[in-house]
């Protein structure tokens, strides 16, 4: 008997037919990706303010993760990240927790090439969509962190190191057994006016109203930031913030939208 004939041969599969490849147990779904926790079990269990979602990943967004994060993704895994050397400039940097799929961090990103991006989210889809955005548009001002956000903000960020930080839409978190699950509270204040320089201005914006007006009685009471709006209150959508899809159909739909402007200040600065 042959060789060839104890050889387990390759299935044969007709010429152009697809192949679907399985992964083995532990095998990492893309490679040369985000890792799907980079964080492990390192850092002490908290109260998650975000709840993932699995959805298919398109051949578009794949290929954009497994080419481009080496350059322009960061694994938030708690090891202390250099900036300027993450961006290849020093140019202030703004830090985005929750961009969904990216349009309107891209849309930022284009029309204020001067100010860097550091957009963070634990949706794959997401983060390979907003990648090709950024290459198709030119746009090198944009990074995309893949992880938990408090992790980066006390493990990884340098004091002082932010020029503002944007939270759009964040998951409200309705079910009042949930509100301790909200990302706006006054722990997480604490943490990012740390990591915010002196007049770094907090952006948060919702369309759920209740939370809306829990955002704006914890950062009314916050020592170490103050409304930039002298009257108080809610701000009007600054030009700067594109409407999104999202925030359409729920304006649509009869949803008001709030946004927040809030500038970190000293507590000795306080009007």
């Amino acid at each position: 008997m042959s060789e060839s004939a104890n050889t387990p041969t390759a299935p044969h599969h007709a010429p152009g037919a697809s192949v679907r490849h399985t992964r083995a147990k532990g095998e990492p779904r893309f490679p040369d990706g985000p890792m799907a926790d980079p964080a492990g079990s390192h850092f002490e269990r908290r109260i998650r303010s975000f709840q993932p979602r699995r959805s298919r990943v398109t051949a578009g967004q794949a290929d954009a993760l497994q080419r481009l994060w080496a350059d322009r993704g960061l694994d938030i895994d708690g090891h202390a990240v250099d900036l300027p050397a993450l961006f290849g400039n020093d140019r202030p940097v703004v830090l985005e927790i929750g961009f969904g799929m990216g349009e309107a961090t891209a849309q930022m990103a284009a029309a204020d090439p001067g100010t860097n991006i550091l957009a963070v989210d634990v949706h794959t889809p997401g983060q390979g969509n907003l990648l090709g955005l950024a290459e198709r548009g030119g746009m090198t001002n944009i990074r995309v962190a893949n992880g938990d956000a408090i992790i980066l903000l006390r493990e990884m960020l340098a004091p002082d190191s932010l020029a503002g930080l944007r939270v759009y839409f964040p998951d409200p978190w309705p079910k009042k057994r949930h509100h301790k699950r909200r990302l706006i509270q006054p722990e997480f204040l604490d943490l990012a006016a740390t990591r915010l320089a002196p007049d770094a201005i907090v952006h948060c914006a919702t369309d759920w109203e209740p939370y809306a007006e829990q955002m704006l009685e914890v950062l009314e009471a916050h020592p170490m930031f103050v409304n930039s709006r002298p009257e108080g209150g809610f701000a009007p959508r600054p030009a700067f913030r594109p409407l999104t899809r999202f925030e359409g159909q729920g304006l649509d739909k009869g949803h008001v939208v709030n946004d927040l402007l809030f500038r970190r200040v000293q507590p000795d600065d306080q009007p």
